[in-house]
């Protein structure tokens, strides 16, 4: 009786679930494959197919423009993921092993940034900035994705940390290991897929950003998404399209590896 009660309640059995989840799908992604698909076109059409081509991916890697906008991109994403991912390890070590008062506050605070509109968060972030005398530059971009990836390394971090056996820490302590080399020999090597996890959720988010890198960034420190959304002012080309597709196919990979992750720190 407890199975059928389940089985009923289970979204995927309500009439007309499986029609409403194909057209939602196909609704968010046929754009993409649409996209995907004029990214070879031989001719400069984005609305006509006129043969099969990879003229505009060898446009894209002899553009200079787009290889000092993607050179940007990486630099940020790789140093913000970075510092990100070590501020969240510590900030999931604090809320998960600690006990201290504030600390559902504490917990409220990490994640703010995913319930805050992005918008919002790049306003405030530049007015910052401004107040300060911040010079705006690359640097600024880096600091706001630092602080904008932190939710996204932490929470995989945390899911790990909080399924780990802490008997083992404390095994390690009665054999008289220092606390660092029982984190390092023990507590490290386990949080290490949700680490890797999260590293590689903050480093898609900062790479794919463009609200909070088109409020921040100074000369000479335009992103990719900037870079992009700058070409569209030219109009859409199938230049464009192929870029597009390399970042969509870059994020789709990482997010693939990341969900896989995900799984090993549920096991």
């Amino acid at each position: 009786m407890a199975f059928l009660d389940r089985r009923n309640k289970d979204i995927r059995n309500l009439p007309g679930f499986g029609t409403t989840a194909g057209l939602a799908v196909l609704f968010l992604y046929a754009p993409i494959a649409f996209l995907a698909l004029y990214s070879f076109n031989a001719g400069w059409s984005i609305s006509q197919l006129e043969g099969f081509s990879l003229r505009w991916y060898k446009a894209v890697f002899a553009n200079e423009g787009i290889q000092n906008a993607a050179l940007n991109s990486l630099t940020v994403a790789i140093i913000a993921s970075s510092i990100a991912t070590v501020l969240a390890t510590a900030a999931a070590m604090a809320t998960v092993r600690l006990r201290f008062r504030g600390k559902e506050v504490a917990y409220g605070l990490i994640n703010f940034p995913l319930m805050v509109p992005e918008i919002v968060t790049a306003i405030a972030t530049l007015i910052f900035f401004a107040a300060i005398g911040f010079r705006l530059g690359l640097m600024t971009v880096i600091v706001a994705h630092i602080v904008f990836c932190i939710p996204f390394a932490y929470l995989p971090i945390r899911a790990r940390l909080a399924s780990m056996d802490a008997g083992l820490e404390q095994a390690a302590r009665d054999l008289f290991a220092r606390p660092f080399v029982a984190f390092r020999r023990i507590t490290l090597p386990i949080l290490m897929p949700g680490i890797v996890s999260g590293w590689l959720l903050a480093f898609i988010i900062s790479l794919d950003d463009f609200i909070i890198s088109a409020m921040v960034a100074g000369p000479g420190a335009t992103t990719l998404p900037v870079h992009i959304y700058s070409m569209l002012r030219l109009g859409i080309t199938p230049e464009v399209n192929a870029v597009s597709s390399l970042m969509i196919l870059a994020s789709t990979l990482l997010v693939l590896i990341s969900a896989v992750l995900s799984r090993k720190t549920k096991t």
